[in-house]
């Protein structure tokens, strides 16, 4: 079926994290026998909570199952153009069958540096959430792609320096106006399977 068929508005209350582990359930997989699930859309809107919601349900169902955030990758200077160490550390092993493997990037004093290495095993379910996640150059990937975008720019802002603290507010409002430009031009949206938005899903979650 055609990706507009799939294409879903949340604007009914009706999609709950056990509504989309349905739909990754019915999905093929299209990250070699690996099912991808991209969690995406700008900062603020609540990604990191449907993502562990749904990585929580999956788990439960029986999912096996790995979670790696954008945010081990992403600096204020490089929102977007880490991608290849995600491509080459974790996508390209997983699609042949082996183990994936990158070294995050920490925050020990409020500034990124190397961390430590992560290693990603072969699962059934790969969930990648963050701001780029679902990207053009691996959407014949993805499985399904989760749009999130909760309230306004101004309300997403205050989440996330509730989140990352006041002295990140100049970063997270320069962030913004990059991650707009980057929707933008990727048209990243148009192109997701479910799109949960107004914040309606947290109230799902709450179910």
């Amino acid at each position: 079926m055609s990706a507009s068929f799939w294409q879903s508005q949340c604007r009914d209350g009706a999609f709950t994290p056990a509504v989309i582990a349905d739909r990754v359930g019915a999905a093929p997989p299209r990250l070699g026998g690996v099912r991808l699930v991209a969690v995406d859309g700008p900062s603020g809107s609540g990604k990191s909570t449907l993502a562990d919601a749904l990585v929580a349900e999956l788990t439960r169902r029986g999912s096996d199952v790995r979670l790696v955030r954008t945010d081990d990758f992403a600096t204020w200077d490089e929102p977007v153009q880490w991608w290849p160490k995600l491509v080459e550390g974790v996508l390209d092993p997983l699609r042949r069958g082996e183990r994936g493997r990158y070294r995050r990037v920490e925050w020990p004093r409020g500034e990124p540096v190397p961390g430590a290495m992560v290693d990603v095993d072969v699962p059934q379910v790969l969930v990648v959430e963050g701001v780029s996640a679902a990207r053009a150059s691996i959407a014949d990937l993805v499985s399904q792609a989760i749009w999130v975008e909760f309230a306004g720019q101004r309300q997403r802002l205050e989440r996330a320096v509730a989140r990352e603290g006041e002295d990140a507010r100049p970063h997270l409002r320069r962030w913004q106006e990059l991650e707009r430009e980057w929707f933008d031009s990727d048209d990243t949206r148009a192109r997701a399977d479910v799109v949960l938005e107004y914040g309606l899903f947290e109230q799902n979650l709450r179910l």
